[in-house]
């Protein structure tokens, strides 16, 4: 069983910047891609951006070259900076964990989630 713990979200104004950070509990050697999703009221789950085994990073449009993906294999983390941030990038933000190959765009395809953390951008 793996756990994600997510941290770092928050309230700001348009503009702003804010870095989630998604700590699991082991080494994640076996993961196929992780990722960083996003969940709005109302609206159904969306990928923001992951990190495949091979290196491949992948972004949803509504954030590239706002939104930064990395990770630290060494202290097992996930990172998410987030700059330039909009109003409509409001949501509870998840990380999550796939551990077998496929989709990772997919939300429905992943194995293992954090509890999420609630980001508020303000106009």
């Amino acid at each position: 069983q793996v756990q994600l713990v997510e941290t770092g979200g928050g309230s700001v104004q348009a503009g702003g910047s804010l870095r989630l950070s998604c700590a699991a509990s082991r080494y994640m050697y076996s993961v196929y891609c992780m990722g960083w999703f996003r969940q709005a009221p109302g609206k159904e789950r969306e990928a923001v951006a992951y990190i495949v085994d091979d290196g491949k990073i992948s972004y949803a449009d509504s954030v590239k070259g706002r939104f930064t993906i990395s990770q630290d294999n060494a202290k097992n983390t996930l990172y998410l900076q987030m700059d330039s941030l909009k109003p409509e990038d409001t949501a509870m933000y998840y990380c999550a964990a796939k551990p077998r190959r496929g989709l990772c765009s997919r939300a429905d395809m992943y194995d293992y989630w954090g509890q999420g953390t609630q980001v508020t951008v303000s106009s």
